[in-house]
């Protein structure tokens, strides 16, 4: 049998790359003469080829980020069917959030050395089967097992995900591709309540696991069908010291921030783990810059765009999970709504994502990232005031379109800023870059909803503390309404104490949503920072 010709690719070979446009340069063979070369194939077909991939990456990111927040609306219910405290029930989050901040620094490494499209298509694999076992578990213990497994394909589709879309589509139209990419960002934690409640009150909680099934194995498929080849950079050995540093440390931090309010800010376990953290993330940049093939390239931070987008993630993070985190509560606590019903107030905000995401990649690649960005985290900074103005009688039409505007905001300004940074970077450190930028996230939520949390606790302790104090002084002796109720006995002012425990966290997550405002506003002023005008245009030939 005679050979294939220089250039020709075997059957095999279109297999193994799942794409045409996945095939090796090929070398020029003579023009016979008399003979004219064929036309070349036009370049408009390939900014046309990254449009489907890109659909089949934001299904895996959306499952990946929709299951960190639909978990918890279903968190109540799971603590009274295992009969479990509340502390020990948090541990169904607290594990997969540790679990994830250890994996996510690995997930570069493992897509230079198995290759994106193997990486990804397996880690959606594994976390369909993994979410069926923990649907299926039977009490807390085999559920947070579960989860710890759960999250290990969990980090590295995030991590997968945004280094592959650098990957596939040409520079001229990044900002419209990670418009589309951030519906899976941000608008997955909007709609998670909202479909978590549903099937929590009136299906089964299971199915909040359950549903990732059918989603991961038709992800799959598609992926084997249409993502392309990405050669790896291969024959580089793991930086074993180097992952132990920060891997250690994000468990560490993660960990503080999870169980602060509970252990006590300043009692010596949490000042020992954050300790650790500062102490090996500092060891592990040593590291990195005295090994010769590191585990992370740390000269991402060399580029002064990428920076200023980290810190302006950190700002919009934080408030982001703030706001999802205390909304839900004030609802359910404050207002006495189901969990289906407070999830129908949250979906006009999420709606409002939807449709400003694609329009702020599109804002991005024409004018670039800085508009964007001041526009969108100035509404953040508005929309967050104005639900600073939360109180128990508040309407919920005010309520939802407070919302909208602190969503709109949201829409427009996070996918520019994440593009303006990574896109700073050379293509050789973009996998550093999708995962600083992925763990950024993941600790700036964490972080931020602790440190917000513990404010939050400790401002509701002093304003329960200061209002009890009128019930037993000498105004309440001359009120009838409460010289009336005592009367009645201790049960007696149990209406006037559940209304005094609404008010104080209603006042309390006004507080908070101040605060966040005050983060939109910063993020704001340093939005200049950032470069504006038109990104540079042109193609990246990049899929091997």
């Amino acid at each position: 049998m005679a050979s294939p010709r220089v250039g020709e690719a075997s059957v095999p070979e279109l297999i193994e790359t799942g794409s045409t446009q996945s095939l090796t340069p090929v070398t020029p063979t003579p023009t016979p003469p008399g003979q004219t070369l064929p036309a070349p194939a036009p370049q408009q077909s390939k900014e046309k080829g990254w449009g489907l991939p890109l659909a089949i990456l934001i299904v895996g990111m959306f499952m990946s980020v929709l299951d960190t927040s639909i978990v918890n609306v279903a968190i109540p219910v799971i603590q009274k069917q295992f009969s479990v405290s509340t502390d020990q029930a948090q541990w169904i989050t607290t594990s997969y959030s540790l679990c994830e901040g250890v994996v996510v620094p690995a997930s570069a490494w493992l897509g230079d050395r198995i290759g994106l499209r193997r990486l990804y298509i397996w880690s959606m694999l594994g976390f369909a089967a993994i979410s069926a076992l923990c649907g299926l578990s039977g009490n807390l213990e085999t559920m947070v097992l579960f989860r710890i497994l759960q999250a290990v394909p969990g980090g590295v589709i995030q991590v997968t995900c945004l280094t592959m879309i650098y990957k596939i589509v040409p520079p001229r139209k990044i900002g419209a591709a990670m418009g589309l990419f951030g519906l899976g960002v941000v608008v997955a934690p909007g709609i998670g309540p909202s479909l978590g409640g549903y099937l929590v009150e009136y299906v089964d909680w299971r199915l909040i696991y359950y549903i990732n099934v059918p989603i991961g194995i038709l992800g799959t498929i598609a992926a084997i069908m249409v993502l392309p080849h990405i050669a790896g950079a291969r024959g580089h050995r793991f930086d074993l010291p180097g992952f132990v540093c920060i891997a250690v440390s994000c468990f560490a931090l993660l960990l503080a921030t999870s169980e602060g309010p509970i252990w006590g800010w300043t009692s010596y376990s949490i000042l020992i783990l954050f300790a650790a953290a500062i102490n090996l993330i500092a060891l592990f940049v040593v590291r990195t810059l005295h090994t010769e093939h590191p585990l992370l390239d740390v000269s991402v931070f060399a580029s002064r765009p990428f920076v200023i987008s980290l810190i302006l993630t950190v700002f919009l993070c934080s408030g982001l999970f703030a706001i999802v985190f205390y909304i839900p509560q004030f609802l359910q606590n404050g207002q006495s709504l189901t969990p289906w019903h407070t999830g129908l107030v949250l979906v006009p905000q999420a709606l409002m994502m939807v449709i400003l995401m694609p329009v702020a990649g599109r804002l991005y690649d024409r004018f670039g990232a800085r508009w964007p960005a001041f526009g969108g985290s100035l509404l953040v900074g508005v929309g967050s005031l104005l639900l600073s103005r939360v109180n128990i009688d508040i309407s919920r039409p005010e309520l939802i379109i407070y919302l909208m505007i602190w969503a709109s905001g949201l829409g427009i300004a996070m996918m520019p800023i994440m593009t303006g940074g990574i896109s700073s970077l050379p293509p050789a450190v973009i996998n550093s870059g999708s995962t600083f930028s992925t763990l950024t996230q993941r600790v700036a939520m964490a972080l931020g909803l602790a440190i917000l949390t513990a404010m939050a606790t400790t401002q509701q302790h002093q304003l329960m503390a200061d209002r009890s104090a009128l019930l037993s002084g000498s105004g309440a002796n001359t009120n009838p309404q409460i010289l009336e109720m005592l009367k009645q006995g201790p049960s007696g002012l149990l209406p006037l104490w559940e209304q005094l425990q609404s008010e104080v966290a209603a006042q309390t997550y006004s507080n908070v949503f101040l605060v966040c405002g005050v983060l939109g506003f910063l993020a704001a002023g340093m939005s200049f920072l950032l470069p504006s005008g038109s990104p540079a245009s042109g193609e990246k030939p990049v899929v091997h």
